[in-house]
């Protein structure tokens, strides 16, 4: 099992989770975080780190997000998405998407 970070992160991209990773796993999209299933743990530290609640241990993704479990890893693994190993500033406008739910569309690859 992995984690998965779920689409309450797509257009917030606040990156506090980054920072307690042990094996810097997070990939960084123009949108959206990522987190690459071959180098994640299951440490579970980033959970709580997250403001949005957005990442999840793979089997406790709600049911209307288990299609991110297959696009994490297309995303990590397939993309150039670049490591991520320190905090950023969210994205400037993260503060009025936090809250949003059906954000897949806005999802920049």
């Amino acid at each position: 099992m992995t984690h998965v970070v779920s689409e309450s992160c797509i257009r917030c991209k606040y990156t506090d989770c980054v920072d307690v990773c042990p094996v810097d796993c997070f990939r960084e999209g123009p949108n959206f975080l990522t987190i690459d299933p071959d180098e994640c743990i299951d440490c579970a530290v980033c959970i709580p780190e997250c403001p949005v609640n957005a990442i999840y241990a793979e089997e406790d993704l709600p049911a209307d997000q288990v299609h991110m479990t297959k696009l994490n890893a297309e995303l990590a693994i397939l993309s150039n998405w670049k490591s991520i190993t320190k905090r950023k500033t969210p994205m400037p406008d993260a503060d009025e998407w936090k809250d949003k739910t059906g954000k897949l569309s806005e999802l920049i690859r």
